[in-house]
């Protein structure tokens, strides 16, 4: 037997908001939760102050469950301790620690000695297994998905490969779910749960650019593309994007090509940024890093998150326990 997503976090709807950097603000991570999901605010490399501040106003915006989304590879050991350390220092018990990408054991063990919940996001059967070893909620990640990619299998191949792995684990799905019908062939797949991230970039609470959010509303799966040309800043790892110039031409100078606001400290914005352009970013938007899943198919307006979680909420469970594929409350 298995909890779904639902009543492992004490949700009202197995439904899980994509930590993005930079689109997923306070604001945003609030609001989902408040609406009966589990939101969750961009850490990114926030740390010290900044991140703090951040912080204050996740605790302060809701006392649902909620997340903080912290990246392993981009941070390094020592500043991902330190940014674990303020999250289980200046947060209550509610909002729990969401990590993409796999960290060291001894990273996850002190989140749940702590009392606090783990979600991991993986793209590899090997990845999942290890995260649900170490008493995460495992996500996983198809190609399909927008953003950085984990691994190289397609979403509902990763979820049955680890649910024949880990049948009593709690499974979410992410990548390319722009509507309930995709969400329910996830959950047919072996998924206790889903992830969005592209229905959230363009909600009303997002931080995403009014220009990031046309793009993506007007955009079809075939507009993205996979590449690694947004490598500043996070090298090494390809990412799902809208096609812009700089897809297609990536021989181009690495210039200035905007500027940017992050927790009131001004930034300039080379081209091939992994930034995505926010509400403080201004210049030449068209060429920055939008991410987008092939879920855009299926999103053609802006809702507020609570809309999108109330969307999604008449195929999703609630706290069920799942027994022999049946969902039982």
């Amino acid at each position: 037997m298995r909890s779904t997503v639902a009543g492992v976090l004490g949700l009202d709807v197995s439904l899980l908001q994509s930590g993005m950097g930079g689109v997923a603000g306070a604001e945003l991570a609030c609001a989902v939760s408040n609406a009966g999901a589990a939101g969750c605010a961009g850490g990114y490399k926030l740390v010290d102050a900044a991140l703090s501040a951040m912080l204050e106003r996740v605790a302060k915006g809701t006392d649902r469950p909620v997340g903080v989304n912290l990246i392993p590879e981009v941070v390094g050991p020592q500043e991902l301790d330190r940014q674990v350390g303020q999250v289980l220092d200046e947060t209550p018990p509610h909002v729990h620690v969401s990590l993409f990408g796999m960290p060291s054991d001894a990273v996850c063990e002190r989140v749940t000695a702590a009392g606090r919940k783990l979600v991991i996001q993986v793209g590899t059967v090997e990845d999942g297994v290890r995260a649900a070893g170490l008493g995460a909620v495992v996500v996983a990640q198809g190609i399909e998905a927008g953003g950085h990619l984990l691994g190289e299998s397609q979403r509902d191949e990763l979820v049955a490969a680890l649910r024949e792995r880990l049948p009593d684990a709690c499974l979410v799905a992410s990548g390319g779910i722009g509507s309930p019908e995709e969400a329910g062939r996830a959950l047919a797949a072996g998924a206790d749960g889903v992830l969005l991230g592209t229905a959230f970039v363009v909600a009303r609470e997002s931080r995403a650019h009014s220009r990031f959010k046309a793009a993506v509303t007007a955009a079809g799966g075939s507009d993205t593309v996979i590449t690694d040309v947004y490598e500043i800043g996070w090298p090494g790892r390809r990412h799902r994007v809208l096609s812009t110039s700089a897809t297609r031409d990536p021989g181009q100078p690495k210039k200035f090509i905007g500027r940017t606001v992050v927790e009131g400290r001004p930034y300039l914005v080379p081209r091939f940024s992994s930034a995505v352009p926010t509400d403080a970013t201004s210049g030449r938007i068209e060429e920055m890093a939008m991410y987008c899943g092939l879920s855009c198919d299926a999103i053609s307006a802006e809702l507020s998150a609570a809309d999108v979680v109330a969307e999604f909420a008449r195929v999703l469970p609630g706290a069920e326990v799942v027994d022999s594929g049946k969902r039982e409350k």
